[in-house]
């Protein structure tokens, strides 16, 4: 599976401030982990990000080229990516949109279908397998055996009522 270079990272949700700062809503792992990145994307344009700090659950983020409220308000409700080149992950770590279309076997190999959705919940990610019948997966060890990204393929245990 070929994998994108710009990985949706957040939302512009609001300005914060009359400096031009915006609250970005953030879609990764977390707003700490947002907060590495040096530059971001909005409309295919890389920013610079001059400062960026975590507040709540959201980045505080100023942005080169938004100097003012009214520059940062044109910005509210944009899509923030973050070039894949720049996110070093730690080994065994991947973006959820890198599974999302891989095929899903049970541990005897027979296929159970197509992840095509994750759900972000409090207690784990619950993966969404189609296939001829629907299946929700939750995303701990204990039913996700393995995640081999190369060959797009992702091992289940199924138990009674999955």
């Amino acid at each position: 599976m070929e994998k994108q270079q710009y990985i949706e990272a957040g939302r512009i949700v609001n300005t914060h401030g009359v400096a031009g700062e915006v609250k970005i809503e953030v879609w990764l792992d977390s707003p700490q982990f947002m907060k590495r990145f040096r530059r971001l994307y909005i409309d295919g344009s890389p920013r610079a990000v001059l400062s960026a700090r975590v507040h709540k659950s959201f980045l505080l983020c100023a942005l080169e080229g938004v100097n003012d409220v009214n520059a940062a308000m044109a910005l509210k409700g944009r899509t923030v990516y973050i070039d894949r080149a720049d996110a070093h992950l730690p080994a065994g770590t991947y973006f959820l949109q890198d599974i999302i279309g891989s095929r899903v076997v049970d541990e005897q190999g027979r296929a159970l279908g197509v992840l095509t959705e994750v759900l972000e919940r409090p207690a784990s990610n619950i993966y969404v397998v189609k296939g001829e019948t629907e299946h929700l997966i939750p995303a701990i060890p204990e039913f996700v055996m393995s995640t081999d990204l190369e060959r797009g393929v992702i091992t289940v245990r199924l138990i009674e009522g999955m």
